[in-house]
């Protein structure tokens, strides 16, 4: 692909990746389409990333809030170049049989659910372009397993037979891409790992890195499962 101006659509940009991946996209040139639950933090977003960014209150869970939001980067952004899949929740670390029904419910309501949802609403326009790359990020926890952290790993282990399914079903020409970003010190890591995530790279400095990698992907790279070189 082109070193050129791509429209960029991301999930959970109010927080952690999301948010580095916001501001090292916007800063690189490109715009910007992303959404998050806190329309407090959407709202002061606007001020630092106004037009041509688009960004917008929906949680990827709700596939009528993702339909909305949808149709207005459609229509005033076009369909994207580039797709990410961020969004995502970890568990309270447990043994499996300890995580509360409904936090289970609400993970995967989020990291799979909410996945599919966005590439429901998006994908026949990016289709019908014969054009653009999907990146559904994963986990270390996709390709391996951890003790406490099952539900995580079970939604993980989900996105990569997803994306490599949907990455058969693309026309020539598309890419999905199952992406572990890897080891970032945010706030769901400190979930998992506490102060000891203070030992890993920080989300600014990552995306640094990881923005570039994502910007030289493309149908090449269609249904390979792939890691944010370190």
């Amino acid at each position: 692909m082109k070193n050129t101006t791509r429209r960029i659509v991301i999930t959970g940009v109010t927080r952690g990746l999301g948010l580095a991946m916001l501001n090292e996209f916007a800063g690189r040139g490109h715009a910007v389409a992303g959404c998050g639950r806190s329309e407090a933090i959407i709202e002061k977003l606007r001020l630092s990333f106004p037009p041509p960014h688009r960004l917008a209150t929906a949680d990827v869970a709700d596939d009528s809030q993702v339909g909305q939001w949808a149709r207005h980067v459609l229509t005033t952004l076009g369909p994207p170049d580039i797709l990410i899949n961020n969004a995502a929740l970890t568990n309270s670390p447990a043994p499996l049989w300890e995580v509360p029904a409904a936090e289970f419910g609400t993970l995967i309501d989020v990291n799979l659910k909410g996945t599919a949802n966005v590439l429901r609403h998006f994908l026949p326009a990016m289709i019908a372009e014969g054009h653009g790359v999907i990146i559904n990020f994963s986990s270390g926890w996709g390709r391996g397993t951890a003790p406490q952290v099952a539900p995580y790993c079970a939604s993980k282990w989900a996105i990569e037979g997803l994306t490599r399914a949907l990455a058969q079903e693309l026309p020539e020409g598309m890419a999905a891409i199952p992406l572990n970003p890897g080891i970032i010190d945010t706030a769901m890591l400190r979930r998992s790992f506490g102060e000891d995530a203070g030992g890993y790279e920080a989300p600014t400095t990552w995306a640094e890195r990881a923005v570039p990698f994502m910007l030289k992907l493309g149908p090449k790279n269609n249904g390979k499962a792939l890691t944010i070189p370190q």
